[in-house]
């Protein structure tokens, strides 16, 4: 387990209150496995009254990820004056300059969203984007497989070819039993859990493990540099990794710090 790192003046699993410039400033180079996080963005490029300089920590970011490791961007567009604006887009470009893999793009369906409204003459947005960017190849890919499979307990051969007459070439192949489920796709439907704390946007619970739980491994370093009310925290800690988090905000930080000892004294009782 991470303790301290000497000389950094930087302990693990532990709530920092300051801009994320400043804690990953402390921070040697690859020296997170995997961040989760969702930032403010375009009309909330103010965020409780302070600057998000995104260019800044998209660069820290990646001086700080490990080789192999992954950094889950969580974002949507604002529509103004009758526009999408497009910052996602832009945000995932400037990623991929700062010499990230863009590994996939992938897409958080809310399962509850407000109605249509006439008024803005659209679709009512159900959805935001998760940006999967990755320092290299990605060192851990673990998929969750909870769609049902209707083949399951069926046999088939791995591999097979066709020879010119169009008929199967069978050589040298193996069986293979179908599972009762089969990997999620990359459009994940999530229905959003009842409000768990005083802050105004909390992280989905089930979204932050999902993505702790595919790309990071027990004991690795979880990093959130946004924290708003520790939702990758709790996840962090429910699954056995390490973690760090900034948090600009001193009253979310208050927000954090009882929601983690309400979480740590639950199951430790248990």
């Amino acid at each position: 387990m991470y303790t301290q790192f000497e000389g950094d003046n930087l302990e693990i699993n532990k709530i920092y209150n300051e801009n994320c410039m400043k804690t990953m400033a402390r921070m040697p180079d690859n020296f997170i496995d995997l961040t989760v996080t969702s930032p403010p963005y375009d009309n909330l490029r103010t965020y409780k009254g302070y600057d998000f300089d995104f260019e800044s920590i998209a660069n820290e970011l990646y001086r700080v990820t490990k080789d192999g490791g992954v950094v889950v961007w969580v974002v949507g567009d604002a529509t103004i004056k009758g526009s999408e604006t497009g910052t996602s887009f832009k945000q995932a470009l400037y990623f991929k300059e700062c010499g990230f893999n863009l590994h996939d793009t992938m897409i958080y369906q809310k399962v509850r969203f407000s109605p249509y409204d006439p008024k803005n003459m659209r679709y009512k947005q159900q959805f935001e984007y998760m940006f999967v960017f990755s320092k290299g190849k990605p060192k851990t890919y673990k998929p969750i497989k909870d769609i049902p499979n209707k083949h399951k307990g069926l046999k088939y051969k791995g591999r097979h070819g066709r020879n010119i007459k169009d008929k199967i070439r069978k050589a040298n192949l193996e069986f293979k039993v179908l599972g009762e489920f089969q990997d999620r796709s990359n459009i994940w439907k999530i229905v959003q859990e009842v409000k768990q704390s005083n802050h105004s946007a909390p992280f989905s619970e089930k979204l932050a493990n999902d993505h702790i739980i595919s790309w990071s491994n027990e004991n690795d370093l979880v990093y959130d540099p946004m924290a708003g009310s520790g939702t990758v925290a709790k996840m962090a800690i429910r699954n056995k990794r390490n973690w760090i988090v900034s948090e600009i905000s001193s009253e979310y930080c208050e927000i954090i710090k009882e929601r983690l000892m309400v979480y740590n004294s639950y199951t430790h009782a248990k």
